[in-house]
């Protein structure tokens, strides 16, 4: 299992990134790896998320002693997940549940064998997974496609005609501070989260996904008034900042996974900012 440790960056330091220092600050350029467990620590809100990709053997995660010091992975913390790939289970505890494609699942703080593995390594299962620290012992919940809470925005006029997913969330089942869905955008629909907003209070990231091979999404951050970009392509992830704000246009319709972190589970914690703000 690999975990790569991302350190939190102030947005006066952001200010002077070139391109290659802001990709490489915030952008996560490979998610899944065949056959193995890939993850980012990063320090804003300490947030862990990454790629799990069981083939031919089981895959179980495990303690990092430098980054977590912990007997076992989720002694302190919690995770959600949803499976983008072909059939697997997941165990915990010597209990195994099944994981059809676009599955989600949360994981309770105290779960000591997590285990992942691929009904056909030819087809494995691709495991998204994202893990935030936590205080309490919730249930483990499983939340297939359809149990998923819907919520549908946007508008054709403005191209973003689109439907939330919420997996992770109050109206599904409780979690000390992961707050986890999908969203997928309508056919002749790219634009994500726009007119746009930002949570002081919270911490996110994006892992976009469905883009087509010669497509991207370009991802626009930073503060309202002074944005940036990342072009990103598919199976990659974006650390958006609490002072970041976090939206993106494709080149065609695509699928994210969104997930958050920090202060409240209040979905709707956001505050909008006004078109004309934005530079």
């Amino acid at each position: 299992m690999k975990i790569e440790v991302r350190n939190a960056i102030h947005p006066d330091q952001a200010k002077g990134f070139d391109t290659e220092k802001l990709r490489d600050a915030f952008l996560v350029k490979e998610v899944f790896v065949p056959g193995e467990i890939s993850l980012t620590y990063s320090h804003h809100d300490r947030i862990m998320f990454g790629g799990i990709c069981p083939t031919t053997a089981s895959l179980a995660l495990e303690p990092s002693k430098e980054v977590m010091a912990t007997e076992y992975f989720l002694e302190r913390r919690e995770l959600g997940l949803i499976n983008l790939g072909g059939a697997g289970t997941v165990t915990i505890d010597g209990t195994s549940y099944d994981l059809a494609n676009r599955d989600g699942f949360y994981i309770g703080k105290g779960s000591r064998d997590v285990v992942f593995s691929s009904t056909d390594a030819n087809e494995p299962a691709r495991v998204y997974c994202v893990s935030t620290t936590a205080h309490h012992a919730f249930p483990a919940v499983h939340v297939p496609f359809a149990n998923a809470k819907q919520v549908h925005l946007g508008s054709k006029e403005q191209s973003n005609t689109r439907t939330i997913y919420q997996y992770v969330h109050p109206a599904i089942l409780e979690s000390c501070q992961l707050a986890m869905g999908m969203t997928l955008l309508e056919p002749e629909n790219v634009w994500n989260t726009m007119p746009c907003h930002m949570h002081d209070r919270r911490m996110e990231v994006y892992f976009y996904t469905d883009i087509d091979p010669d497509g991207l999404v370009m991802h626009l951050m930073g503060p309202p008034n002074e944005t940036r970009h990342l072009m990103v392509r598919n199976d990659q992830a974006v650390i958006s900042p609490n002072w970041s704000l976090h939206s993106g246009v494709g080149t065609a319709n695509y699928s994210f996974i969104w997930a958050m972190a920090g202060e409240n589970l209040e979905f709707t914690d956001m505050d909008p900012v006004p078109m004309r703000d934005l530079m």
